[in-house]
C-alpha cells in the first residue's frame, strides 16, 4: 500500500495486487480517494471513499446484482471486477458483460456534455425536449412502447455503430399513429366567413377520434360562421399543383361542408387578413349529393369556439449527424432547433388534455401537452411530424 497525490490535491491509496492468473494483467489499481470536503449527502462524516473499480463488483454483489451490463469502455476493468468477486467476502457473484453504446445521429448521449448544455443555457434543462433524457423525450411525448419497440429493433452488438435519430422517430409514430387521438389546431390562423351561413348558429359536427382505431368513437365539434383554417392553405395564385383553397376553388371541411372562396380582404399593408366563402348546405357531413369530389380536404376551428395557445416546434439539436466530428460540438448547435409560436389556436375539447398526454394534430403532427400550461393557455410541444422519411428510404432501398 503506498500513497500518492492527485494535481488538486486529493490524497490518494494505490494498493498493488498480485493477481496470480497469467490472464489477467498485472495492475497498480487506486482503491480509495481522500478528499478533505463535504459530501452532498454525507457531510463530513467520512473523508474517504472507494474508487470506482474497487465498489463497482461489490456494490453489484450486495444488491444482488445478476448482469452489470456496461459500455465497451468498461471492457478493461471487467478483469479486475472479477477478481475482487473472487477475492473478497461478498453475497453473490455478479457477471460484467460489455455492449456498444447506443449512438444516435444529430444528438449525444454523453452525461458531461448533456451537463454542459444544461448548465451554458443552451437548452432548458435536463427535461428539454430535444434532450436525449428519459425526462426530456417524456416531455416531448415519446410514448415508452415506442422506445421500447426502438431499442428492440436495434438489437444489442459488440461493435461501435450510430443508429439513423429517423429509425427512433419511426418507432414512436408507429405508436402514435395507433393510439393518439386525432384534434383540430390551426398554428397560423386565417380567418374565414361563410357568407350565406346563418350568424348565430352553431352546428356540432360529429368528427372521428382515431380512423385507425374504431373503439375510439367521435367527438363533437362546433361549426360556425366564421373559422380559422391554415395560412398555408389558401394561395391567391396558386400553382399547378396546389389543390386546396384559392379564389372561386371549392374544397372540403373535414366533418363539415363543401365551400368556395369568394372574395380575399387585405389590409392596409397587402395582407391577406380574411376570406370570404360560401357553402353547399346540402354537403354536410363532407359529401355531395351530386358526386362532385373536392381535391382537397382541409381542417378548421369555430373561430367564436377556438382557444389560443402556444406550440413549441422542435427540430434536431444538431446540425449535423455526428457533432463535434470537426472538433467544436458547440459550433453544430441547431440555432433553429426550437420554435415557439404564439396566437396558435386550437379545438376547445384540447383544454383538457392532461400534461403529458400526446395527440394527433391533424394534417400537422403529433403534439404533446407542456407543463407550462395553464387554464387558459395550454402549451403543445411537437413530438414529430406525420411525414416518415426513414420508412420511405428503408421502401426505397429495398427496392433498389
Amino acid at each position: 500500500m503506498r500513497k500518492g497525490e492527485f494535481p488538486d490535491g486529493t490524497r490518494v491509496l494505490r494498493a498493488r495486487i498480485d493477481m496470480a492468473s497469467p490472464n489477467i494483467n498485472l495492475r497498480d489499481p487506486v482503491l480509495y480517494r481522500i478528499l478533505h470536503a463535504e459530501h452532498p449527502r454525507t457531510g463530513d462524516a467520512w473523508s474517504i471513499y472507494p474508487m470506482y473499480d474497487f465498489a463497482h463488483g461489490q456494490s453489484d454483489a450486495i444488491e444482488g446484482i445478476t448482469h452489470s451490463l456496461c459500455s465497451l469502455e468498461f471492457e478493461i476493468h471487467r478483469p479486475l471486477y472479477d477478481w475482487f468477486i473472487e477475492n473478497l467476502p461478498v453475497p453473490s457473484r455478479p457477471r460484467q458483460i460489455e455492449f456498444a453504446r447506443l449512438n444516435i445521429t444529430y444528438t449525444v448521449l454523453s452525461k458531461r456534455v448533456l451537463l454542459r448544455l444544461v448548465n451554458g443555457g443552451y437548452v432548458r434543462g435536463w427535461n428539454d425536449p430535444r434532450m436525449p433524457t428519459i425526462a426530456g423525450m417524456r416531455r416531448r411525448g415519446f410514448p415508452a412502447e415506442g422506445l421500447r419497440d426502438f431499442v428492440t429493433g436495434v438489437g444489442v452488438a459488440k461493435a461501435d455503430n450510430v443508429i439513423e435519430f429517423g429509425q427512433l422517430e419511426h418507432a414512436v409514430r408507429d405508436v402514435l399513429n395507433r393510439k393518439a387521438p386525432r384534434r383540430f389546431a390551426v398554428l397560423a390562423p386565417l380567418k374565414v366567413v361563410i357568407e350565406n351561413y346563418p350568424e348565430g348558429q352553431t352546428e356540432e359536427m360529429g368528427v372521428l377520434n382515431n380512423p385507425e382505431d374504431p373503439s375510439a368513437g367521435t367527438r363533437r365539434v362546433p361549426f360556425t360562421r366564421e373559422l380559422w383554417i391554415e395560412r398555408d392553405d389558401f394561395m391567391e395564385d396558386p400553382p399547378a399543383k396546389f389543390f386546396r383553397l384559392a379564389p372561386g376553388r371549392e374544397v372540403r371541411l373535414r366533418s363539415a361542408y363543401f365551400v368556395t372562396c369568394r372574395e380575399v380582404v387585405k389590409d392596409a399593408a397587402g395582407e391577406i387578413v380574411e376570406l370570404r366563402c360560401t357553402y353547399d348546405p346540402a354537403t354536410r357531413g363532407g359529401d355531395s349529393p351530386d358526386g362532385r369530389k373536392p381535391k382537397a380536404t382541409l381542417h378548421w376551428i369555430s373561430a367564436t369556439h377556438a382557444m389560443a395557445a402556444e406550440v413549441r416546434l422542435y427540430d434536431h439539436l444538431f446540425t449535423r449527424p455526428d457533432p463535434g466530428a470537426d472538433g467544436d460540438l458547440f459550433a453544430d448547435l441547431n440555432p433553429n432547433s426550437e420554435t415557439v409560436l404564439v396566437g396558435c389556436q386550437v379545438e376547445p375539447s384540447l383544454a383538457d388534455v392532461p400534461v403529458g398526454e400526446t395527440v394527433q394534430f391533424e394534417r400537422l403532427g403529433y403534439f404533446c401537452a407542456d407543463p407550462d400550461s395553464t387554464q387558459d393557455r395550454p402549451v403543445f410541444n411537437r413530438t414529430l411530424t406525420l411525414k416518415d422519411t426513414w420508412a420511405k428510404l428503408q421502401a426505397q432501398g429495398r427496392q433498389g
